[in-house]
């Protein structure tokens, strides 16, 4: 029997409207769990199964493409079942692993073994692993790509861990002819030290427990050199560039000048850098710290425009849990705690809360937060938007219901964030895995169906 879900709020890339999500029928190692159509009411097949969600939004399955699952390795900070479970609840279908912070971190063919080993039987949605690019692993990366990373991962700036090392312009440029090779995007965390040592210096005896010095610890400057920077080897080498986290704004100018030169690169922003403001974080509240930092609301109204004009691309969580020790709550010196920020339960509220207040539609949610992320990873035929022939990954979400963040919302494993006690705007009532259910109504349906979406 044919099975098919009905809105008055179907989310397309065409457009919002009154639609159908008609799936193929057949065995079961047929294509099921793929959409047909998407259809009027009108035209589905006599004695179809329909579930009609009447004025609940269906927004396709979202993708993130910035995630720190952790495992293995340190699995007591995220592992796969927490973070897709996280996922599930959050509208997330897709989550693309970063290659730090997991024990071996995924810089080798072998190392990515492990991680699938890892991941077997515990993932509620899917995922994908982003191959890292450090400063001695350059006759690994095409290895990677034949072995089917969608990309690959680097810091221009120590990232907080000894085992993902760094990589400089030198170890870059012997890098980029195998990036460029295999046609895939390196994605860049674009900070420079030497803005952040002399900055440092300047900051060594001031108080450490206020924001304003985090802050002038890890200045704009910072970002721009390294977007500078990766912009000329872009050039350069013809490689396809990803800028993750873009914290200011003062660097839209440069993206845009790459763009109209025709260089391939491409940025995102984070909800935290999109929802808080440097002006209202509370001294000690480590909770907020993430790199590169939040900055002034007039930065943040400048992303938000950013995303308006097409000079940001997409949205992407960089959820980034830890055990509650490393952010130093009790001593509350942003110098000493954990950067990173965990979101992915409540990431698609905090976007559309904001969104929403600017005027922008769920469509334009829908392509920052999946059409254009699956796109980065290369998985665009597959999943990211609601059409014949993708995966049935879709959300049922209640774009007018409001809810208060508490510790039982979170669902990922160390239940703390920065977003406590907020009011946000938007609830998600189901999400759908192609076809199947995997959180419905507050829960969360038995059963590990997700699996690794591969490039080859």
């Amino acid at each position: 029997m044919a099975q098919a879900f009905v809105s008055n709020r179907v989310v397309t890339s065409q457009g919002i409207r009154r639609a159908a999500l008609l799936l193929e029928d057949g065995p079961a190692d047929a294509a099921c769990g793929v959409v047909r159509a998407v259809c009027e009411v009108g035209d589905l097949p006599a004695g179809a199964d329909v579930v009609d969600f009447g004025e609940r939004a269906l927004l396709p399955g979202l993708v993130d493409s910035h995630v720190h699952i952790n495992e293995p390795g340190r699995t007591e900070w995220e592992g796969f079942a927490t973070a897709t479970r996280a996922a599930a609840a959050g509208g997330y279908t897709t989550l693309v692993d970063m290659p730090l912070n997991c024990l071996p971190e995924t810089t080798t063919v072998a190392a990515l073994e492990l991680k699938r080993a890892a991941a077997a039987g515990q993932c509620m949605v899917d995922w994908a692993a982003w191959g890292g690019c450090v400063a001695d692993n350059q006759a690994h990366l095409l290895p990677l790509a034949r072995a089917g990373v969608p990309g690959f991962k680097c810091f221009l700036i120590y990232p907080g861990c000894e085992g993902f090392t760094m990589i400089d312009r030198e170890q870059l440029e012997r890098a980029l002819p195998a990036l460029a090779e295999s046609g895939l995007p390196l994605l860049v965390h674009a900070e420079l030290a030497g803005p952040i040592v002399a900055a440092s210096e300047s900051l060594r005896d001031a108080d450490w427990r206020k924001f304003s010095t985090y802050l002038a610890s890890r200045p704009d400057e910072a970002e721009l050199q390294a977007i500078r920077l990766m912009i000329r080897l872009s050039r350069q080498y013809g490689a396809r560039i990803h800028i993750v986290h873009l914290a200011t704004s003062q660097a839209l100018a440069d993206l845009n000048a790459a763009r109209a030169e025709g260089l391939p690169i491409t940025a995102e922003a984070c909800p935290h850098h999109l929802h808080f403001a440097a002006e209202d974080i509370p001294d000690g509240a480590t909770l907020f710290k993430c790199t590169p930092p939040i900055r002034g609301r007039a930065n943040r109204e400048a992303l938000w425009q950013g995303l308006r004009t097409g000079s940001i691309d997409l949205i992407a969580t960089d959820h980034s849990p830890c055990p509650p020790e490393m952010k130093r709550l009790d001593e509350g010196r942003f110098d000493l705690a954990w950067g990173g920020i965990a979101s992915l339960s409540i990431a698609l509220p905090v976007v559309w809360t904001d969104a929403a207040r600017r005027g922008f539609s769920l469509e334009d949610v829908a392509r920052w937060m999946s059409s254009t992320p699956a796109a980065l990873a290369g998985l665009g035929d597959r999943i990211g938007s609601l059409e014949a022939g993708r995966d049935a990954n879709f959300v049922v979400f209640d774009p007018e219901a409001e809810f208060v963040v508490t510790p039982e919302k979170l669902h990922y494993r160390h239940a703390i964030s920065p977003y406590m006690g907020e009011t946000l705007k938007g609830v998600v009532d189901a999400t759908y895995l192609r076809g199947e259910p995997v959180f419905q109504a507050g829960k969360f349906i038995p059963g590990a169906r997700g699996r690794e979406l591969k490039l080859c």
